[in-house]
């Protein structure tokens, strides 16, 4: 087959060069600075493709099949710029603003322009490189795969939530394989949206989840008792200081703003500032980043990550140890990754490959599902959610265009499974038993029985 791998649109090739990511992208090692941009964290491929176990002798890929956070974005709307900009304007009338603070302002209108022109919500231009760069990779690992999906004429399937950014990132994926290889361009199926799959917290299966996120009282004076702390009202006026003088600091702290928001809402607001600003790092003057570090220590920025993480924790992770209403409905999308594969060993199914497209509201609960490394530990009411406690970061189990794959190898009648978590290589939940020790791949009966969907 030919191959256009060396050879890519200039459009392509231009998204590709940029797939080199910053440390904090790269580091999910549990450092306080990867772990401060929470599930805004940009992505980086946790394996090398030079590094993979190849599957045992006389075994070859058939399917594979994934699920795909969308790429980075612009933010979902202007509202933490706007709030900011408003204590910035107030304090700049007043000449209340610190030397670091008058360059702020400017800074934070030229970041909603762009997020703007980009269009709230959408992909940026790192965002498109993470989706681009996944695809690209995914061939790479599979290219017997993708010459037997061409030659038999298998149909690719392409799939997403509905949302305009995976969508996008659905149509980017499809549309990268096809420049990758031109001989799959017609194989790849118009996309198709499916909510109850792929935005099941919004969908008719996730009604309990969205009552327990309404009206759940342990929830609701867990997360509040994690958030009202000293420290958090520390953090804040620490982070204000940075850009406003102490004394009208305390002004805020005090109240007088408060038609605005709070002091806890305003370093918020610049939090989540710093934290979109690497997903908009392209759009950035010369592409060189926002600095958005200058506003906020790494000490402080740490605490608001904790915040962001123990939120998401109790409403999307593994949650109180006692109720998986958090999770379980993550079911719906764990059943169509096995009947996909079964499809694929039965050969009742004529796909290649299955792509979906989600969000983060759709990763993380499918990873406690799972028992994905980082996702197995729930907690009590006694003893919450903490750094020091709890493995669980969101930087780590859901960042931007993160994903959980499944490549399904057959050898006559026996068909294996081997995963990729963000591209490692992972082994599947505590009881599920390797075709060895030490490998990664599975027999699919083995996962059925480990799942529980044997009868």
């Amino acid at each position: 087959m030919k191959r256009a791998t060396l050879a890519l649109a200039a459009p392509l090739c231009a998204l590709l060069a940029a797939t080199t990511l910053p440390a904090h992208a790269a580091d999910r090692s549990g450092s306080t600075t990867a772990d401060s941009y929470g599930t805004k964290g940009s992505y980086a491929p946790q394996q090398s493709l030079r590094t993979y176990q190849k599957p045992p002798k006389g075994f070859v890929p058939v399917f594979t099949e994934n699920v795909s956070r969308h790429g980075s974005r612009a933010a979902t709307d202007s509202s933490d710029g706007d709030l900011i900009l408003k204590l910035w304007d107030q304090a700049e009338s007043e000449g209340q603003l610190t030397a670091r603070g008058k360059e702020f302002g400017p800074k934070v209108r030229a970041l909603l322009a762009a997020m703007s022109k980009v269009g709230y919500g959408n992909l940026s231009g790192r965002g498109r490189s993470e989706i681009a760069g996944t695809a690209v990779r995914m061939e790479q690992r599979l290219p017997g795969l993708f010459d037997a999906i061409a030659a038999n004429g298998e149909k690719i399937d392409v799939v997403s939530s509905g949302q305009g950014r995976a969508v996008d990132s659905g149509q980017l994926f499809a549309a990268t394989l096809a420049a990758t290889d031109p001989a799959l361009k017609p194989l790849i199926g118009a996309a198709r949206t499916d909510k109850d799959l792929l935005y099941f917290h919004k969908a008719a299966g996730g009604a309990a989840y969205r009552d327990y996120i309404a009206n759940d009282t342990r929830l609701a004076a867990t997360l509040k008792s994690i958030t009202d702390q000293p420290k958090t009202h520390s953090a804040a006026s620490d982070v204000l200081r940075k850009i406003f003088t102490r004394s009208f600091t305390q002004r805020i702290v005090d109240g007088e703003f408060s038609s605005v928001g709070s002091a806890v809402d305003a370093a918020e607001a610049v939090y989540n500032l710093y934290g979109i600003a690497p997903a908009m790092s392209d759009e950035s003057p010369d592409g060189k980043g926002w600095q958005m570090n200058r506003y906020i220590s790494q000490q402080d920025a740490a605490w608001f990550g904790y915040l962001s993480d123990a939120e998401d924790f109790y409403e999307k992770g593994p949650g109180f140890a006692d109720s998986d209403i958090t999770y379980k409905m993550a079911d719906v999308l764990l059943d169509d990754f096995f009947k996909k594969a079964e499809g694929a060993e039965s050969g009742t199914d004529t796909l290649g490959a299955e792509l979906r497209f989600t969000h983060a509201e759709e990763i993380i609960p499918l990873a406690a599902l799972m028992g994905l490394p980082g996702s197995t530990q729930g907690v009590t009411a006694a003893k919450p959610y903490t750094y020091a406690t709890n493995p669980w970061r969101g930087a780590a189990v859901a960042p931007m265009a993160s994903n959980i794959q499944w490549d399904v190898f057959r050898k006559g009648d026996t068909t294996l499974v081997r995963m990729l978590y963000n591209e490692k290589e992972t082994a599947f939940k505590t009881g599920c038993r390797p075709v060895s020790k030490g490998s990664k791949f599975y027999d699919l009966d083995e996962l059925e029985r480990c799942f529980g969907r044997t009868s």
